[in-house]
This record gives C-alpha cells, structure tokens and sequence, in this order.
C-alpha cells in the first residue's frame, strides 16, 4: 500500500493534508483500486472516474454526521477506502467479505443502501426532511450519473424537493456513460450543457467588470448579474433545473480537486437545494478503461497489464438469447427488440446493429419500457423487451396493467434469473416466478440448456400473449443435447422415466437434477427426472401421473420458496386431495441473499446437489419404512 493511504483509517485523516498531498492520495487511491479490483472483479470504470470528486466530498463534509447517498452504488469503492475499509477489498464481492455497493450494516458512512439506479435523490430527499423535522443541521448529498438520471424516479424526486425547497446538494456525475452510451432526450440535454462554454466565459465576464470598474457600484453590478442570469437560461439549458427549484452551478471539472474543495466549501452556505453538474471521465488514469469504458463498467480479474480477462468462459446464455433473435428478426418483420441501457448486457448488440429502426433503448426506464412494449402490441408489433430479472421488478404494475390486463403479446427475456452471485442483494434475481406467477394472463418458462433457450424465444415469439422466459448469468448449459421435445403449452418433458423419486426441476435447476440422479442411482434408488419447462401454468397431467408412479416429489428452483413454482406444485396437491406422495420444495429461503460466489452461495441456501440428495434420500425413507 502507498505511502499516504496506508495512513487514511477516516475521512477526518485526509482533512490534514495539503493540496499536494490530496493529489498524490488521488494517484495511490487509483493503483490500490486498480490492484485490487484486477485480482477481485467489480465495478471498476466507474470508479476511476469518480477519485477527485469522492476525495473532495470526504474532504469538505464530516462523515457520518453529514450524509451521502450514492446512486446505484457501484462507484462507491473509493469512499470505502476513504472510511475504514481497504483491508476488506482483498476479498471484495466474496462471500462473508465487502459488499460492492453501499451498505449500512458494513459501515455508519453509508447512509443508505443501493443497487438499483435513479434512487439517491429520493433517498437523501428523505434523509434531509427527516433532518428538519428533528432539527438536526447536517448536509446531505446525493451523487447520481447521468445515466441514472434517465429514470424518472430522479425527477419525481426533482419535483419534490424543488416544491420544499429543502436544503441539500445534489452531485450529478457526468461522465456519458451507465453500462452501455446513455441515450435519449435527456443525455442530449446534457451533453449541450457540457459544452456551454459560452454562459461560463460571460459569467467571467462579468465578474471582471464589477472587480475592475467599480465605481459604477453594486446597483449596475446587479442589472448585469440579472443579464447574465437570463444568459444562463438561453444558453447552458440549466433551466430545466433551475425550474424545477433546484440551483444549478456547472459544468466543472471533475478533476479539479482544488476547484472541487473550493465550490463545496461554498455551496455548504448555501440554504436552498443545490445541483452541482460535474464532468468526469468515466475510467480515468486507466487507458483501456478511458478508450472502452463499457468493457471495463463490471469485470472479473483481469491481467493489469495487457487488459484482458484471466479467464474467458464458454457461450453465455446472453449470447444464445441474441443470436436468435437476429434469426428470428431476418424472418418476421414485425419482432421488436428493448432493452433499458442494456443492449451489451443482455446480448441484443447484434439485432441492435441488424435491425436499427426495429430495436429501443429506453434507458433506465424499467416501467416505460413495458408500457412502451405494451403500446407496440398493441398497435401490432410483437417486442420483446430484454431485462435483467432484479430490474424488471421495478415494472411490476406496469406488466399487471398494461400488459396482462389487456392480454397484450408482449415476450419478457428475463436474464440474471436465479442466484448471480457477486452483486448481491440488490442484484439476485430469485423473486420474478413469485412476482410473475401471480398475475392472470402471464406464462412462465425456463429453460434446462442453451438449445431449449432458442427454441423458447422462437415459441413466445409466436405465442400470442404475455410470457416470460427467464434463464441464468453466465455460461449457458450444454447438456442433455439429445433431450429437445416440441414446445407445447404447460407440459413438461420427461428425461428420465423411472419411479420412486421424481426431480420435478425449473430451468437451472435440470442440470442440478442430473448430479443429484447420478448420485441416487449409485445408492440404489429410483429416480425419474421431469423437465418442468413451465412454472406457470402447471403441467397437470404430469402431476397426477408422478403421484401414480413416485412416493416422493421433489421440486426444484432458483427462486425464493415463497410464491414459486414448489409452493404451486403443491397447492395442486393439496386442492386434489393427495395424500400418497412426499412433497419436498427444493428453493431459496425467504430472505436475501448476500453477496459472494455462486457455487458458495448455492450451498449457503441449499440448492447444492449435496443437500438436496441428502433431503430426498430422508424423504423418501421416511415414506419407506
């Protein structure tokens, strides 16, 4: 560790520093996070670009007392380091080890969690108003990017703290990117803002007007401090802030540290909201990072000097997704692609590029999207909004309204469904079959390899209502090649047929299902394995038959056990009355899941094969003896 971080234990031990000092701690705080972060994995781009502004802020303001709430969290590294925690980054995103966002629980300098984006001006709104009412006198800050702020939660949020006119500062970080190149309205709005040198060179105008003649005295001062202000209206586009109640001062450089000390020093006197436009560089002080900042956004450990991945996997289940929906878009005209700031994440580059005038970016616009999708079908077009399965969440009333309600032919790709480990909490995507099997009209499926992937996009492209096919992070499953039965509505496919013990698994689930088999029948027991392909609707028929030839059922998901697919297996059983079958639910506990690997995390909740041979071999003795 560098010489002057070695000695940062708080954000009170930097504010002994000289400006000298501040700068070289800005350099070290760069090398420790590109050392860490190349053996760990994480957020890194976003991180490099934000070192100045978090050293500024941990400068100005006393942590905890004072509050800043960071927007999604990802970029949230430095102020780890900043307040008590850069021993915990040789095991970042592990298991039992630090969080990649910001958590409470970790540390009292996080003032609020996150993981989701647009988020940080509700919250420090909240904060600030709480802070009024007990009487309390801290600041509170809320750093959000541009990227977030294409949701519209950051301008319900705008609107409400304009109409109190409560005193906080909000931090934009400028830095043109979220994952993917930030798009629509409101980054062209911002990109004139960037390049507003005109209003700022007026401005200075006028200061040096009133310093050299000042004779001509306050009043004239301040006809021309009024001209300037309409100037600022015409020009910069800070208007839209400026309407909505808030004070806006930019854009600055967001790596001036001791322009950035200097206006927060200032900007504390002030009573009255405050947004501060900053530009930053997303990845500096890493030249791949600063050239391809979305390949460096969220990485795995990577060779410091050569940039690249230490380990490439197989083809993902992104990958599969995309691929054919550039076959399907070749033959059917009328197929759509959306995503929300997520066309790399979610393997969409490719229709992207094929077919331009049929695919959208709504930016980070979850719930816009669906009602955006909803508006196609309805005017004829079949989308398919491609989402990750923890985001899609965010949209929950406009799926049950807007497009269930109407029974509109809207496909949901849910990618990251299931466990996807290092993000955690925030991230895990074991909710959506709770959430979704709860709405009349929708359809459910998962698919067991990467081949029945493709065969369902084809199937829900053509299916005429609402569905959902969710399917895992990572390398898509290549097993069980020769297992590829038609698609047909609420049936499963049976891959093994045998009796005693049925493996009823859900989509990830299957190749699970496989080890645990193997397993069994090396201690002699029966086993069949049932490919649920459905979790809604139920194949019925496929239930009475197992409770005909099996003593034991055990269902299998990656979802919480509350509102899944084992839950509604067995209401089934319970409204027709069986009483001949042992029904074991193999699903995640009806909590959260932190942080750490996938592998760690399946054995942490019990979706390990381990565990789940364990369960069935007691099931099915107990109904034995």
């Amino acid at each position: 560790m560098d010489g002057i971080l070695k000695h940062i234990h708080s954000t009170e031990d930097i504010k002994n520093l000289n400006e000298k000092e501040l700068k070289q701690l800005c350099k070290e705080l760069r090398r420790f996070l590109l050392q860490k972060v190349s053996k760990t994995g994480g957020h890194l781009a976003s991180n490099l670009g934000i070192v100045e502004l978090t050293v500024a802020l941990e400068y100005c303001f006393h942590l905890p007392e004072d509050k800043i709430v960071w927007d999604v969290g990802h970029q949230a590294y430095i102020h780890k380091m900043l307040t008590g925690r850069k021993e915990g980054f040789d095991h970042l995103r592990q298991l039992d080890g630090l969080s990649g966002f910001p958590k409470p629980t970790e540390s009292d300098c996080d003032a609020f969690a996150a993981g989701h984006s647009s988020t940080s001006i509700s919250a420090a709104f909240g904060l600030a108003k709480a802070r009024d009412l007990t009487g309390g006198k801290e600041h509170v800050i809320a750093v959000i990017g541009d990227g977030s702020m294409t949701g519209g939660l950051a301008y319900e949020a705008l609107n409400n703290v304009g109409k109190e006119h409560t005193r906080m500062i909000v931090i934009l970080n400028d830095n043109q990117m979220s994952i993917d190149t930030n798009v629509g309205a409101i980054s062209r709005h911002l990109n004139s803002l960037r390049t507003s040198y005109q209003y700022r060179g007026w401005k200075e105008a006028v200061k040096q007007f009133r310093d050299n003649v000042p004779v001509i005295g306050e009043g004239t001062y301040q006809v021309l401090k009024n001209v300037r202000d309409g100037a600022k209206m015409l020009l910069t586009g800070g208007a839209l802030f400026e309407q909505l109640g808030l004070k806006y001062i930019g854009p600055v450089d967001g790596h001036d540290l001791p322009d950035l000390i200097e206006l927060f020093e200032n900007v504390k006197e002030m009573n009255r909201p405050v947004l501060i436009h900053v530009k930053t560089i997303k990845g500096k002080g890493y030249p791949y990072a600063e050239e391809r900042p979305w390949a460096y956004h969220g990485v795995g450990a990577f060779d410091l000097k050569t940039g690249q991945p230490l380990s490439k996997g197989g083809r993902s289940w992104s990958s599969v997704f995309g691929d054919k929906m550039v076959e399907i878009g070749k033959k059917n005209p009328k197929v759509a692609g959306i995503t929300a700031a997520m066309s790399g994440g979610t393997g969409f580059e490719k229709f992207q590029r094929a077919f331009p005038k049929r695919f959208f970016d709504v930016a980070i616009a979850e719930q816009h999207g669906t009602t955006f999708a909803a508006g196609l079908a309805k005017g004829g077009v079949t989308p398919v909004f491609a989402v990750y399965s923890s985001f899609l969440q965010r949209a929950y009333d406009q799926i049950l309204h807007d497009v269930c309600l109407q029974n509109l032919p809207v496909v949901f790709a849910i990618d990251r469904a299931g466990l996807v480990g290092s993000d955690g909490e925030t991230h895990q995507g074991i909710f959506d079959i709770s959430y979704l099997s709860s709405i009349p009209n929708m359809t459910i499926m998962a698919p067991k390899n990467k081949w029945e992937l493709s065969d369902m996009i084809k199937y829900a492209v053509n299916f005429g209502t609402p569905v959902a096919v969710r399917y895992p992070r990572g390398e898509a499953y290549d097993g069980l090649k020769e297992y590829r039965a038609p698609i047909s509505i609420g049936k499963c496919e049976w891959i093994y047929r045998e009796s005693g013990i049925a493996l009823f698994a859900l989509g990830s689930m299957v190749k699970t299902a496989v080890a645990v088999r193997d397993a069994l029948k090396a201690e002699g027991y029966p086993c069949s394995i049932i490919n649920a392909r459905f979790a809604k609707p139920l194949d019925e028929d496929a239930l009475r038959y197992i409770t005909e030839h099996h003593k034991v059922i055990v269902t299998m998901e990656e979802n919480v056990i509350s509102g899944g697919f084992g839950e509604h297996v067995t209401e089934f059983y319970n409204n027709e009355n069986c009483k001949d079958i042992r029904i074991v639910n193999i699903a995640i506990p009806d909590e959260y899941v932190e942080h750490g690997n996938v592998e760690l995390l399946r054995k942490e909740v019990g979706l390990d094969a381990d565990t789940i041979i364990a369960r069935t071999i007691e099931a099915y003795q107990n109904v034995t003896e």
